[in-house]
């Protein structure tokens, strides 16, 4: 017989859930057809879910066929000036959900960008990145490591002499940021600010599941394909339990797994719904909680 443990801290971030249950709000209260600017969240269970509940989806190449007056829901990414300009231009509603986390940061990024080169470690075309770098007019940077800082700098995208504020997408690892700076400011002469724009809850999450990861001896990782925390979180489980495995949904475990293992721990990242980690844990073979 196993043991098996859910994880208490995995599920949806602040953010997600408040985007959730706003539109699970307006649906329920009949407020006519919604449509979310891009997934609501990168979890297909849970955009199955809200589908069947009447939330449409929507992306940006296809905000002028909507009818005038429609609402458009803004998820917890964030979106780019250009986008509030579009729906007003179409006569779209708007209900705006981005996250207080990635709103406080957008005005932040806003702000250095008159003052300084702007640099964002971020997924290059993640969605919350596009908004950020919207807020500078397209001009800060993205960079994805190390590597890719050092290459822009040899090619004279990045002048080392002049000042530069390095921030972070929120949802990347606190570890690799670190990494990030040190880099920076190795290869900068002129003033280099960083700030610590990755989100407290996230952050904490890095503890909190390393812990978790090592008190189990086999670990089954939920999220969705398209999720960059989850991308992140799964690495990192996986560097302190080897024996660490990435599922979509319950249909995907395999029971070879959990050969010899005397317990097995359920987690997921910020975009995993709480009912689909219950899910997976309940169709762990052989199992006791």
């Amino acid at each position: 017989m196993i043991r098996v443990e859910t994880d208490a801290h995995s599920g949806f971030c602040g953010g997600v859930i408040r985007a959730i249950s706003t539109a699970e709000k307006f649906l329920s209260e009949g407020g006519g057809r919604l449509w979310s600017l891009g997934a609501i969240v990168h979890n297909e269970a849970e955009l199955s879910r809200l589908s069947g509940e009447g939330l449409g989806m929507v992306e940006h190449d296809g905000l002028e066929a909507l009818n005038e007056g429609d609402t458009v829901l803004i998820r917890a990414h964030g979106e780019p000036p250009t986008t509030y300009k579009t729906l007003a231009d179409n006569g779209l509603r708007v209900i705006d959900c981005t996250c207080p986390v990635v709103l406080k940061l957008q005005a932040r990024i806003r702000e250095a960008s008159l003052r300084a080169q702007v640099l964002i470690f971020g997924k290059v075309g993640h969605p919350e990145v596009l908004g950020l770098v919207g807020q500078t007019g397209g001009k800060a940077l993205v960079v994805e490591g190390p590597e890719q800082m050092a290459a822009l700098v040899s090619g004279g995208r990045i002048d080392t002499s002049a000042p530069v504020e390095l921030f972070s997408q929120t949802t990347m690892s606190p570890e690799a940021y670190a990494e990030l700076e040190a880099r920076l400011r190795s290869l900068m002469s002129g003033p280099v600010t960083v700030h610590n724009s990755i989100c407290a809850q996230v952050a904490s999450r890095h503890r909190e599941l390393a812990s978790f990861a090592a008190s189990h001896d086999v670990i089954i990782f939920v999220s969705g394909s398209s999720s960059s925390n989850g991308k992140v979180l799964y690495q990192w489980c996986k560097a302190v339990n080897p024996r660490s495995y990435h599922i979509g949904a319950p249909e995907e475990l395999r029971p070879e797994w959990f050969e010899g293992a005397g317990s097995a721990g359920v987690c997921g990242a910020t975009s995993t719904p709480r009912w689909l980690l219950e899910k997976v844990a309940a169709a762990i073979p052989g199992t006791s909680s």
